[in-house]
């Protein structure tokens, strides 16, 4: 796919992995539309800084949480674009849940912007990429490992692959549908110096990723006209440690 030029409607896209996925488009030449829930001002910043650069950026605010968020998302992003090619599944949480400590509450929450949001608008966004298009969902490395703290999470994930694989095959040949799935690209605040050393001295590459690590990934995936139905895992060779 030429990038320049497209839609594309990136979930959670005020901070962090989303952000940089943003950024990341619109150095490509796609007009982005930039989607947050609560982080307003962080998303103004996506913004300011893709029309900075010469970029084209709307903001729309959601609550994926709620059942007909998604599919409404999509489509004020198709109308603010005319139109839509690009879909970035990026909006998710990760909460520490060990076993025990699991509420229903939390597991739903999760669940709803984890796995069913990025299903409904991506069902929505295959509604307007009636000339192709393509929809990259963010993964996590937890979906192939088991982390006992982040239970929860883990099972979101796996779903979210598992997700790709059956879009891929209903949308083709229309609209391709990957997947990345990032280790660690970014350290939690409460994380030391050392924590970090230790985590980059077990990792094959020998450093903690970053976010442009992911958009990289995201931005080969939707060039990649015969790609549909992948997941790339991004975590410096941490899935071949044993």
């Amino acid at each position: 796919m030429e990038l320049r030029g497209r839609a594309a409607l990136v979930t959670g896209a005020g901070h962090r992995v989303g952000r940089a996925i943003a950024l990341a488009l619109a150095a490509r030449g796609v007009r982005v539309a930039v989607h947050y829930n609560r982080s307003g001002v962080p998303a103004e910043e996506t913004a300011a800084r893709i029309r900075q650069a010469g970029g084209d950026a709307r903001l729309l605010q959601a609550d994926l949480t709620r059942p007909e968020a998604p599919a409404r998302l999509v489509d004020d992003a198709a109308t603010a674009l005319d139109g839509l090619d690009i879909l970035v599944n990026s909006a998710a949480v990760m909460e520490r849940t060990p076993i025990g400590e699991v509420t229903t509450e939390a597991w739903d929450a999760m669940f709803a912007l984890n796995l069913r949001a990025p299903f409904f608008a991506s069902q929505a966004a295959a509604r307007h990429m009636t000339k192709g298009g393509a929809i990259v969902n963010i993964a996590d490395l937890a979906a192939f490992e088991t982390w006992p703290a982040y239970v929860p999470h883990g099972i979101s994930k796996a779903g979210v692959v598992q997700m790709t694989r059956a879009l891929a095959r209903t949308l083709a040949p229309a609209v391709r549908v990957n997947a990345v799935a990032p280790g660690v690209v970014l350290l939690p605040e409460t994380w030391s110096t050392a924590d970090a050393e230790r985590l980059a001295s077990t990792t094959p590459l020998r450093r903690v990723g970053s976010p442009d690590d992911v958009a990289g990934a995201v931005l080969y995936l939707l060039e990649a006209d015969y790609v549909t139905g992948h997941t790339i895992v991004v975590d410096g060779g941490r899935h071949v440690r044993t």
